[in-house]
């Protein structure tokens, strides 16, 4: 299978990525970025794009499926336009370029939460996303919706660095779906999904992100 990986630079992506050049079912991962990814690999492509601007039918989007780890924080990308952009517009931008190239399947890192109805706009974004790529049709869509991800970020997120570190403290003492979701197990889930797709919607809730 070609799987398209988006958010390759990202902490889930960045787990995503290796398990898929390793897996014998993957036949080329195509990662898009704005920068060069550092890996170097036989069967990694990675297209430089500007995302604003995505060519029409390029033969690199010709995937089976799809995994998206796209995301950013409002602080991080500076505004609530920008981080919609981000969260929102490039996904579903991606999603309908691989579609129209003859995707199946696609497996989005979601959020808990998500709900296109949401006072917060964070949970707003993601829900947003979530109902749009449902209109588009895909014989195979995966929800991953993690609450809060566990692992290295190079840019540090300092609420969330607090939030890791007392659920840390607390997390055998917590309902498992209030647990810290360690980055690696969310990549485990978008790679099968996205390399033994099943018909249909599928939700992977918080509670199933847990070591």
């Amino acid at each position: 299978m070609r799987v398209m990986l988006l958010g390759a630079t990202g902490l889930v992506g960045g787990h995503a990525l290796p398990l898929l050049l390793a897996d014998p079912r993957c036949s080329a991962v195509i990662a898009p970025s704005r920068r060069p990814l550092p890996e170097q690999h036989a069967q990694l492509h990675n297209p430089v794009l500007a995302f604003d601007a995505l060519p029409d039918a390029p033969d690199w989007a010709r995937v089976d499926a799809v995994i998206c780890a796209l995301g950013s924080t409002i602080a991080q990308a500076g505004s609530r336009e920008a981080f919609h952009r981000i969260d929102h517009d490039y996904p579903l931008a991606f999603a309908r370029l691989a579609l129209a190239q003859g995707a199946q399947a696609f497996a989005l890192n979601s959020a808990a939460g998500a709900n296109p109805r949401s006072s917060i706009f964070y949970s707003r974004v993601k829900g947003e996303l979530e109902r749009d790529l449902r209109a588009l049709g895909f014989p195979s869509l995966t929800l991953v919706r993690p609450g809060l991800i566990g692992g290295e970020r190079q840019q540090v997120r300092r609420g969330e660095r607090f939030a890791l570190q007392v659920l840390g403290v607390l997390g055998p003492l917590l309902p498992r779906a209030w647990r810290i979701n360690p980055a690696p197990v969310i990549a485990r889930a978008l790679v099968e999904a996205a390399l033994a797709p099943q018909p249909g919607e599928h939700v992977v809730a918080s509670k199933g992100l847990v070591d």
